[in-house]
This record gives C-alpha cells, structure tokens and sequence, in this order.
C-alpha cells in the first residue's frame, strides 16, 4: 500500500501544475481539463495522463474525455491532501519526486538532444554497408557438441570415430541447449559466433567434421558443418530503424560521456 501510494503521488508531482497555480495563471488559450479547488489543470496534462495509460496497455476506447478527467481530478485531489498533511515533505516521498523530476528532464534533454542532431542518411547508409561487408557472403548451418574439457572432447571424437551418431552424441553429452536438437545451431552467419568457433567452423567442407576439438571460453567443441548457402542480406529499408537506433544510442553515450568528463564528480 505504501508504494502504491508513493506512486500515486509521485504521478501527480510530475503532471500537476506547480501547487498553488490558480485558474487565472493558465494561458488563456490553454483552456484548462478541469479546474479542482482552484488550481487549473491544463488540457496538455490529460492528453500526457491518456498517453500514460496507453504505454500501460490501457485500452485507448476506454480513456475517453470523462475518464481522463475523473482521472486528473483524483489524483489532483490526493495530491493536495497530501500537502496539507505534509506528505510531500517526508523524505522517502520527497526523494521520490526529485528522482522522478530528474529522470524526466534526463529524458527530455536527451529527447532535444537528438533533434537537434539527427543521424544523418548517409551515416545509416555507410553504417549498413559496414555491418554487411563484415557479415560475409555466406550463412552456414553447424551443429556443435560442447564439453568441458578437453579429454571429453577428445572422447567424443573417438565415439564419432567408431560411427557414433552425431546427433544422438550432442544429446547424450552436449552442455547447452543445442544438445535436445541434436546440437544443431541453424542457419548462422561467422560474425555471430566467437572468432575461435567460427574460424574453424568455415574451414569445414559441407558434411565434414572437426578432426579436433575447437577451445573457446564456453568450453571445448565438436564441429559438424551441415551446408553453407549464399546469404541473403536484408535489404536497407528493412534494416534502417534498427540502425538509426543504434547509432542514436552511440551518439547518447557519447554526449553522457562529454558531460560526465566535464562535470565534477566527488
């Protein structure tokens, strides 16, 4: 109940209008969503609350103009009861609200951050012609068997030796969760393996099999290379949101290290 109630406070310290705001201090045209006890809540809080419950999974159909309103009131109600009782001034509630006012103006600033430097279409060009050059031309479909150490690999390899069958082996002793499937991994391009596994796995013929066992720091592994194709490579479009994001995420950590570098930190 406690949190619960923390919450509810919080949400009405970062949508409500400073305490004290009365009608008359709201733009004349902002018309406000609802007036309670004199403090004038702006049309802007009810369409930021209805986007709230939204991002919550809240059915849009179900916060029509009287739900949100209900909704503001409430909580503009609760939140200056609290006042009165001296609530905001507790330290848990206060540090709760400050956090949450940090964490909004983080955001927004990031937000401005970003529109005013915008990934440009050349660098999500050049930045999709990076990541596909260093995917290959090929995908491959290996089966593995892991082991922990070395002599179990070797071990295996000699069961393999004496016509063992692959598949049954990698279920029997293989260490992860390939090993229900036979060891099989799918469809795989080099890049998304770690370099030990996917430079031996490349030098395999299709059918051929690891004459020794592969180290990387999972452990020790048996390689079977089923078949290699040629690799279709997404198209750009298909690939474009997901590189503007990644390299909007570059450019943030780069912008959170220039502040931090020049902020003084005891």
């Amino acid at each position: 109940m406690h949190s619960k109630l923390i919450t509810t406070l919080t949400l009405a310290a970062a949508l409500a209008l400073p305490h004290g705001a009365s009608a008359a201090d709201a733009k004349a045209d902002d018309k406000p969503a609802v007036i309670v006890n004199g403090v004038a809540l702006p049309a802007a809080q009810a369409e930021l609350l209805r986007q709230d419950r939204i991002s919550r999974g809240q059915a849009p159909e179900t916060l029509n103009e009287n739900a949100i309103r209900e909704m503001l009131v409430s909580m503009e109600i609760l939140a200056q009861e609290a006042v009165k009782k001296g609530i905001d001034k507790r330290p848990q509630v206060a540090a709760t609200i400050e956090l949450n006012r940090k964490d909004i103006l983080g955001r927004m600033l990031l937000e401005d951050y970003l529109k005013g430097n915008p990934i440009k279409e050349d660098e999500m060009k050049a930045e999709y012609d990076r990541v596909k050059a260093a995917a290959g031309s090929k995908e491959y479909h290996p089966r593995h068997i892991i082991v922990p150490t070395e002599a179990e690999a070797k071990d295996i390899l000699a069961k393999l030796a004496k016509k063992a069958k692959f598949e049954d082996l990698a279920r029997k002793y293989s260490k992860d969760g390939s090993g229900k499937s036979g060891g099989d991994l799918g469809w795989l391009a080099p890049t998304n393996l770690v370099p030990d596994f996917s430079e031996a796995m490349v030098k395999l013929k299709k059918g051929e099999t690891s004459k020794a066992p592969v180290q990387t720091q999972y452990g020790w592994h048996i390689i079977r290379l089923d078949d290699v194709r040629e690799m279709k490579f997404p198209e750009y479009e298909q690939l474009k949101p997901r590189i503007a994001t990644q390299l909007q995420q570059i450019q943030v950590r780069k912008y959170l290290a220039e502040l931090r570098a020049a902020a003084k930190v005891e």
